[in-house]
């Protein structure tokens, strides 16, 4: 006969990590290997990840936006949503993103910008509710992409993605953010569980649907 705190255990482990291996196998499922094997879609939906010092994307933020760029350029996506923060005069991720576009070649009328992605699952949710997008590329960090699957599928996004490289200034930031997955992974299965409201939602934008309806040219 089992000691119960085997079965304590085994019930530990079920709560801990079961969420964990569910949002990673979900988001696997649709992990695309690169930016030339992506179906197209109508919309990449591009994660902020942090700003420098002057103000400029970071290094991790530059690759999501050079993989965009990329989608857009061979007609994979027609319309770019930047989201990330912009909860301060001083930290404005969405704008910077969509001038890094804007001096790589993209067209102002195919970007959108999102204020308020405060986090994965809000950018997830106002992707969806706010600015209607049904079909979307999530582009991120390789170790990010499968939680940002899980939470934009949990959302009501069909969603594919590409994940870009991790490679880190040091070795111990890039197995902290790594680790770091474990908890914000059963975050995301919470927060797609009990359907948790961004901390901004809003009135719905037509910025999306105005940029695809934009004859802008491609290149």
């Amino acid at each position: 006969m089992r000691r119960p705190w085997w079965w304590a255990l085994a019930g530990a482990l079920v709560v801990g990590l079961g969420p964990v291996l569910v949002v990673q196998a979900v988001g696997q499922a649709a992990v695309q290997p690169g930016v030339a094997s992506v179906a197209p879609k109508p919309v990449a939906l591009v994660l902020g990840a942090g700003l420098e010092p002057d103000g400029t994307p970071s290094v991790y933020l530059a690759r999501r936006l050079e993989a965009a760029r990329q989608l857009f350029a061979a007609g994979t996506v027609q319309v770019i949503l930047v989201s990330g923060d912009n909860s301060t005069p001083y930290h404005d991720e969405p704008g910077a993103m969509r001038t890094w576009l804007l001096q790589h070649g993209v067209p102002d009328a195919k970007i959108v910008r999102d204020a308020a992605g405060f986090d994965t699952h809000d950018s997830c949710v106002r992707a969806r509710q706010i600015f209607g997008v049904t079909s979307a590329v999530v582009v991120t960090q390789d170790y990010h992409l499968r939680r940002a699957l899980f939470s934009c599928r949990a959302a009501g996004i069909d969603s594919t993605g590409v994940g870009v490289s991790a490679a880190s200034v040091t070795p111990r930031q890039a197995v902290v953010w790594r680790l770091r997955e474990v908890p914000a992974s059963w975050k995301a299965a919470w927060d797609a569980l009990t359907h948790r409201r961004p901390v901004f939602l809003g009135r719905p934008e037509d910025g999306v649907r105005t940029a695809l309806a934009n004859p802008s040219s491609q290149s």
